[in-house]
């Protein structure tokens, strides 16, 4: 689908020719003498349509109106938050029609500024979203070309592109995370890795189990022995500034599906597996995202890809292993194997010499009790890099929550067998998580998202949401020098 950004205000609005037009109306809409000003003042008068956020009003060839369908729907305060509800609420509505080119105008919102802009941009593609990779015969995308019509375009234009590229990687993260395990193996998530190397400023490395072995990431190797699937490690890099500027590093967990391994999961909802690779999903959206924005930051990226099986070679509770830092880890459950593919790929990242590594992740069921599916679990060791990320999270709307990382919680760590274990019981449990990740954080400011409630929904809605790619694109477009690792300063380079 193509965007567009064009300078129009209402009354031009009126004679733009489109096959379906879509109005924000926001609360007190300056009263004027257009065809769209008056339609929508006559209704809100007689009590049709109330500018509340998504409230909607169609109307089918309206008299001085030259597209086809007309649809005003209600943008409240022109919020960012109000804008997004509205854009996706009217787009739903269009979707299954035959439209083809759309104009969604914003030009009667006050204040326009470019987070608007970018937040209409994403919400539009990301109710357009279909999956069709696995069917038999796709449904296709009918729609073709959206035109965002805004009164200036020297203040939304840099909006506009950001919410393109987000877009971009938005859509990349949620097709690969829907996919199927066995069309998103290992092997093919690092094949998809290569295709972003293809684009501006991205160069890919993918290795293989003879790699990891030399490498001598015992942890991670241990998680994949039980599958037929051959582990791949997948370490990207952008470079969009100096090589002597440290990167952000953003490790994604890549469990290509998760069936708990010799501590096996229940049988029900377990297809919903194939989403385990949430975290990996996200660090590709977030590079196919740098690659369309070019910001002038330097970003590695790493990604243990992995299915985790119950096969006679698998891993057993009580086993120990040896991580790439060398702590000696006891198994005590199977199912807890995303701590243990990430803690060598944090190890990983030390040869870098990040400035900040942010590893993301589905990494606990406890995650979605204490936050269920609106906020991502936010854990870090920096209350900088925990403020730059919450306030990332704040502005993008792909919020998270900063949980506590007290020392005391990594108590239920201790064993005797080894140097630490891989749970510590039910009570708190994407706390002792997060703690056992950070024993392998030490040397960098370091934080967790765990994604387990919001990378994915259940029921008749299924399907990936490409978070937290807001958020991580939002975070390091704050990042670009010249202050340290949590400055707000963004230059972006047009695409």
């Amino acid at each position: 689908m193509d965007f567009e950004l064009k300078t129009l205000s209402l009354p031009r609005i009126c004679a733009e020719k489109c096959d379906a037009l879509i109005v924000l109306v926001p609360d007190g809409m300056a009263a004027g003498s257009d065809a769209i000003s008056k339609l929508a003042a006559l209704a809100i008068a007689s009590g049709d349509f109330e500018t509340k956020p998504g409230k909607l009003l169609g109307a089918y060839r309206s008299q001085g109106i030259a597209a086809t369908r007309l649809l005003l729907v209600g943008a409240g305060d022109a919020s960012v938050k109000s804008v997004k509800a509205a854009v996706s609420t009217a787009m739903a509505a269009l979707k299954g029609s035959p439209a083809r080119r759309v104009l969604i105008g914003l030009s009667a919102l006050p204040q326009l500024k470019p987070e608007t802009v970018r937040c209409a941009v994403l919400a539009c593609d990301h109710a357009c979203y279909s999956y069709d990779a696995t069917k038999s015969k796709p449904a296709g995308q009918k729609l073709a070309r959206v035109m965002i019509a805004v009164p200036a375009l020297a203040t939304s234009r840099a909006g506009f592109e950001e919410g393109v590229g987000l877009a971009r990687g938005v859509a990349l993260a949620r097709e690969w995370a829907n996919r199927p395990a066995n069309h998103a193996t290992p092997t093919l998530l690092g094949l998809a890795a290569k295709e972003l190397g293809k684009l501006p400023n991205i160069k890919v490395e993918v290795l293989g189990p003879k790699e990891v072995d030399k490498l001598g990431m015992g942890s991670f190797a241990a998680v994949a022995r039980g599958s037929e699937e051959p582990l791949r490690f997948i370490v990207l890099h952008y470079s969009g500034a100096p090589r002597t500027q440290a990167p952000v590093v953003l490790i994604g967990k890549g469990i290509t599906f998760d069936t708990g391994g010799i501590s096996i999961k229940p049988a029900a909802e377990m297809d919903e597996m194939k989403f385990d690779m949430g975290g990996a999903a996200s660090v590709l959206g977030s590079f196919r995202a740098l690659a369309s924005l070019q910001p002038a930051i330097n970003v590695v990226g790493l990604i243990p890809a992995c299915e985790n099986m119950p096969d006679g070679r698998a891993i057993k509770p009580g086993d120990v292993v040896t991580s790439m830092s060398g702590q000696t880890i006891e198994i005590l459950n199977t199912d807890a194997e995303g701590r243990l593919v990430l803690c060598d790929a944090l190890t990983y990242a030390e040869r870098f010499k990040p400035r900040a590594v942010v590893d993301i992740a589905t990494l606990t069921g406890a995650c979605v009790i204490a936050l269920g599916a609106v906020r991502s679990g936010l854990f870090s060791s920096d209350d900088a890099l925990a403020q730059a990320l919450s306030a990332a999270g704040d502005s993008s709307l792909d919020l998270c929550w900063r949980m506590p990382l007290d020392d005391e919680y990594a108590e239920g760590l201790k064993t005797n067998f080894a140097d630490v274990a891989n749970v510590a019981g039910r009570a708190g449990g994407s706390i002792t998580a997060a703690k056992f990740l950070q024993r392998f954080a030490g040397k960098f400011p370091w934080a967790h998202l765990d994604i387990a409630g919001t990378a994915w929904k259940g029921g008749p809605a299924k399907g990936a949401t490409g978070r937290p790619v807001p958020l991580l694109v939002e975070f390091l477009l704050g990042q670009v020098l010249p202050a340290g690792p949590v400055a707000r300063k963004r230059t972006v380079k047009k695409a």
